[in-house]
């Protein structure tokens, strides 16, 4: 592991999550940072989101890994001491990318995609510990979230950051393929900005579970057949959230003329597409990566303000020490499951 990447150790250990390599993920003790270096900050994790990534690593399907690794990256904590304007006990939610903050996309202000980015739980080790140091710029204040809320800002603000990036516009009529967790995020805040909103998924059950948690009623689960009636003509904003290169290659014909094709989801497969169609549509295609701090904080005010219902995206509140029993199980059948959140 890579524990003293992220601080000075102490004395005293610490549990933390490792997925030792593909379907291994085990329970490893790791000295507890006891200093930080210069411009990072000590947070007492509090709570850990499991994402589509976590069960990626689980499954070796991530692009950008090296085994063993600690994993977590949908953070909130405590501040251990003062730090960078805030208060020792406050709750921050844990921008988990750390950019180098000289490359030209950080220059640019895109640290999100730095060249040498470093994401906490894929390129370094995360916070499915007890304490991790952080960089002292990547922790934003939670006043007014619970743990668990601060905890699911991060995924949410990848749902935001594709919805800023698609240039949408109140009345867009808007497809979100894959109805899981960054899905029904990026579904979510394209409600919010006044768009119709419709999602596809193979899964009737989790398009069930969308519509009846939070109020989805365009629910298509036969993509064969979506271009139909009032529907003939494609949607304005397409947006994957499948991690499927068939689905992503699936997406192209259900664009309208003069559309945009938001692509949230990673794969490691070469996609393909017809020119003639994308060039008589003037399709934009456009690659989502991550997010930005707006989008962090369009998330938190969100949540605040009552706009985005956390407990219909809880599915689990599950132990540090159950999860080596449970991991297999929620990576191998995710259908009816949102968000499980790991306490430390």
């Amino acid at each position: 592991m890579n524990s003293l990447d992220t601080g000075i150790a102490g004395n005293e250990t610490m549990l933390c999550g490792v997925c030792v390599e593909p379907g291994t993920f085990e329970l490893r003790e790791a000295p507890v940072p006891a200093e930080a270096p210069d411009g990072w900050a000590l947070v007492d994790i509090k709570a850990i989101g499991i994402c589509g990534t976590d069960y990626h690593i689980f499954e070796g399907k991530h692009p950008y890994l090296a085994y063993p690794r600690v994993i977590g990256h949908e953070l909130s904590g405590r501040l251990a001491a003062d730090a960078g304007g805030l208060s020792a006990g406050d709750l921050v939610v844990i921008n988990p990318y750390v950019s180098c903050g000289t490359c030209r996309a950080c220059r640019r202000g895109k640290p999100n995609c730095c060249e040498r980015i470093e994401v906490l739980g894929v390129h370094r080790d995360g916070g499915m510990c007890s304490r991790l140091a952080v960089p002292v710029k990547n922790l934003y204040p939670a006043h007014g979230l619970t743990e668990i809320q601060a905890a699911m800002v991060e995924f949410l603000a990848i749902g935001a950051h594709a919805v800023s990036r698609s240039g949408i516009a109140a009345g867009d009529r808007v497809l979100v393929t894959g109805a899981g967790p960054i899905g029904i995020g990026a579904a979510l805040f394209a409600r919010l900005e006044g768009a119709e909103v419709h999602l596809l998924d193979l899964s009737r059950e989790r398009l069930e579970l969308a519509g009846s948690k939070f109020g989805f009623d365009r629910l298509h689960h036969d993509p064969s057949h979506i271009l139909e009636g009032e529907l003939a003509d494609g949607f304005d904003i397409v947006f994957d959230a499948t991690g499927s290169a068939r689905a992503i290659e699936g997406g192209f014909p259900l664009l309208a003329h003069g559309s945009t094709y938001v692509l949230i989801s990673v794969v490691k497969d070469t996609i393909t597409f017809e020119d003639a169609e994308f060039h008589k549509r003037e399709t934009r295609i456009v690659g989502s990566r991550n997010a930005l701090h707006a989008d962090f904080e369009r998330v938190i005010e969100a949540i605040r303000n009552g706009k985005i219902d956390t407990d219909a995206l809880l599915s689990a509140e599950i132990p540090l020490g159950e999860l080596p029993g449970r991991f297999a199980g929620l990576a191998g059948d995710r259908t009816g499951l949102i968000k499980a959140v790991v306490r430390p």
